[in-house]
């Protein structure tokens, strides 16, 4: 009996959890993308063109980065935020993008994704190299600012 018990048990630990199962969803793509706006200095709104004639959009989070928050009490951070947002719109507005590696998560309604220009520039990669933004795998952030 407890025999039993114990694998019903470990049976039902064994089932995801609908957020479990989102994280673990990815989309290979390229998925050819046309940026609508930018949100901050690591998210961007954009429509994807999923099929011929069908279009939705979506906030993308660049995978491997986190900005300086543009909401941030600190004025510096603030400044930062500006900074950062302004060089991912400029690298945004050279030409077509492709997200790739689109997955779900923790981030409030975003994908997240790798991001790269039609010439196959690393915007996460490029932004890194601005020294704009931090590198960032998950987990809590810490401010670098105020």
């Amino acid at each position: 009996m407890i025999r039993c018990a114990f694998i019903a048990l470990f049976s039902l630990l064994q089932i995801p959890t609908p957020v479990e199962a989102g994280r673990r969803d990815i989309v290979s793509g390229p998925v050819q993308v046309r940026v609508l706006r930018v949100i901050d200095g690591d998210t961007f709104v954009a429509e994807a063109h999923m099929w011929p004639g069908q279009h939705i959009q979506v906030s993308v989070r660049l995978r491997g980065i986190d900005a300086p928050e543009m909401r941030s009490k600190c004025p510096a951070e603030r400044n930062a935020a500006r900074k950062a947002r302004d060089a991912l719109t400029s690298l945004l507005e050279a030409g077509e993008v492709s997200i790739s590696a689109i997955s779900g998560g923790k981030y409030y309604g975003r994908v997240l994704a790798d991001v790269r220009t039609s010439d196959g520039l690393d915007i996460g990669r490029r932004l890194l190299e601005t020294r704009l933004v931090a590198a960032y795998g998950g987990g809590r952030r810490i401010s670098l600012y105020c």
